[in-house]
């Protein structure tokens, strides 16, 4: 078994800080493939990831982070078919089985006997170099650029599971994307518009509400979600994501629908709980769903769509993989635009 010289960013304890190492990578296993990452994507998954929200086990460290990878593969496992060095992938964020039933129905994000997250159980793109399983690894066209292409695996794939899989969201109908200023939510607003959805965005800062409005939806100030309307439109709505998951937007997100509304959450914070009365359930036929990451075919449609332009990767900021904790900086300061994205183009 040969080794790989790499270098790049590992945890070396849960919520504490970044260090640069270099270590060498082995050849990957039988059912794995080695990508050289041309970028990742960083977003405020990877910063809770990294404060171990989730999960927090001290033996799972080391650990590379970075999980909306996109590179080329370089070596391929003795038992690997579908791969073969040169081709371009992008990296599915779950580390489902791909045999179990769930899997084999083609819901990998359901899978019952799942290894976990890249980035967090497996190494992940804030490397030169990173060994995933081969089912991980998606294909990707050569086209796109690769800065684009980060946002494809979670910002667009998330909202493309979202909208066809759990809204079932149809051409006409109203939603309301609480949180559509960030990294998810910008793309969400435009994978609704595909659908032929009428879309409002709510956020709070004056450039994320330029951002929403740019991306053809009616911006919606939330300075305080007691006081926060919808005056460009008449009535209630069909549908509401928040992803900003305070009890205050869930709230006010339960009060915009309208009958037969649905109301899809995506956050996971520990303490947060939403007060749902079962009477007004019934009297409205209400329902509250919720969403997490996607299908590898909806990964697929996400490239179809920012490959067909339908979808514009919104990328607030890029910069040398060295440089990441300026885009850690920005996410915490909340003033990051869309995703953020590291290239490996230099050396520190």
């Amino acid at each position: 078994m040969s080794v790989a010289e790499n270098e790049g960013f590992r945890l070396h304890e849960w919520g504490g800080p970044l260090h640069w190492d270099r270590w060498q990578l082995a050849d990957p296993g039988p059912t794995e493939v080695q990508v050289e990452v041309e970028a990742c994507g960083v977003g405020l998954t990877v910063l809770n990831n990294s404060r171990g929200e989730n999960w927090d086990d001290p033996g799972l460290l080391p650990r590379v982070p970075g999980h909306e990878l996109v590179g080329h593969v370089v070596k391929t496992g003795a038992q690997v078919e579908d791969r073969s060095v040169g081709d371009r992938v992008l990296a599915y964020f779950y580390l489902s089985c791909f045999a179990c039933p769930a899997c084999l129905s083609g819901r990998e994000e359901r899978c019952t006997s799942s290894g976990g997250r890249l980035g967090i159980h497996r190494d992940g793109g804030y490397a030169r170099l990173t060994n995933i399983p081969a089912g991980n690894a998606v294909p990707l066209a050569e086209g796109i650029d690769a800065v684009a292409a980060t946002t494809i695996p979670d910002a667009v794939a998330t909202p493309v599971h979202i909208c066809r899989s759990r809204l079932d969201l149809h051409a006409g109908e109203r939603l309301v994307v609480v949180g559509a200023g960030g990294g998810v939510g910008a793309h969400l607003v435009q994978v609704a518009r595909a659908c032929g959805a009428e879309v409002a965005g709510v956020d709070r800062s004056a450039d994320k509400l330029a951002l929403i409005e740019d991306l053809g939806a009616v911006a919606v100030d939330a300075a305080g979600f007691g006081a926060t309307r919808i005056e460009q439109w008449d009535g209630p709505v069909d549908a509401v994501v928040d992803l900003v998951g305070s009890t205050g937007s869930l709230q006010w997100a339960l009060d915009q629908l309208g009958q037969g509304g649905r109301l899809c959450v995506v956050t996971t914070f520990r303490d947060v709980a939403l007060p749902v009365a079962p009477r007004d359930l019934v009297a409205r036929e209400l329902v509250c769903m919720g969403s997490h990451y996607a299908t590898r075919r909806e990964v697929g449609e996400a490239a179809r769509l920012v490959g067909s332009g339908l979808v514009r990767p919104v990328i607030g900021s890029t910069v040398a993989a060295p440089e990441v904790e300026s885009l850690h900086d920005q996410l915490r300061a909340g003033r990051l635009l869309g995703r953020g994205a590291i290239t490996w183009t230099a050396r520190p």
